[in-house]
């Protein structure tokens, strides 16, 4: 009897690896849904934060994603919400990754004026076009910004001072899955690319206000 060769033997040696590796790709997965992700969807927030109502919850009754963030920031409301209404693709950007989400143009270090005039009815672009973005829904200067379309996708902002002269800037994305391509496309991106950049845009929307010194996503206040 000749020895079996070729991708025959490579599939009669991977044969009995095969259960184990499926059990762990399941393992992994389940790890992830219940560990992981639900940190990724509450990152930086309270249990308080994650369960109270914001305003705009209630244009999408019945989301299939739902993520809400916070950071706290050493700055007033007033001092962070200037950065907040400039954003958007061939705007502010969105100080997250520019190269993914902005054309590859940094994103601006400083408050823009000519870009300070959002209101509701306008757009906040995610497209070199302007055609694919999210509508300003309403705004409270300088607490509140609601973006989205009701039914389909809030974006929520709210920035609430503190005491000791901090705030809490909290973001909530509530989203509801359509049948069709470009709304299963934005859940697929909400899926696996919002954490990662939600979390880089709080950070650097958190060091630009504070007035840190920022260079290739490495800051440290010791550079002011």
């Amino acid at each position: 009897m000749t020895a079996p060769c070729g991708r025959r033997a490579a599939l009669m040696a991977v044969g009995p690896w095969r259960g184990l590796l499926v059990l762990f790709g399941l393992a992994g997965a389940a790890i992830h849904l219940a560990v992981v992700r639900p940190r990724q969807l509450t990152w930086g927030a309270t249990a308080d934060e994650v369960s109270r109502p914001l305003p705009g919850d209630d244009l999408v009754a019945c989301p299939t994603f739902l993520a809400t963030r916070a950071i706290s920031v050493a700055a007033p409301p007033e001092e962070i919400w200037p950065w907040l209404v400039q954003v958007g693709v061939t705007r502010a950007g969105w100080y997250s990754y520019d190269l993914l989400d902005n054309l590859g143009r940094p994103s601006a270090r400083r408050v823009v004026p000519e870009l300070q005039n959002l209101a509701p009815g306008d757009v906040v672009p995610m497209s070199p076009d302007g055609r694919q973005g999210l509508r300003v829904h309403a705004m409270d200067p300088p607490r509140t910004m609601v973006w989205g379309t009701p039914g389909d996708t809030t974006w929520v902002w709210q920035l609430e001072p503190r005491p000791d002269g901090t705030t809490r800037v909290l973001t909530r994305i509530r989203s509801r899955i359509r049948l069709f391509p470009m709304s299963i496309a934005f859940s697929v991106l909400l899926e696996v690319a919002d954490f990662w950049m939600i979390r880089k845009m709080l950070l650097n929307l958190r060091d630009r206000a504070e007035g840190r010194d920022d260079e290739d996503g490495i800051r440290s206040a010791s550079m002011r």
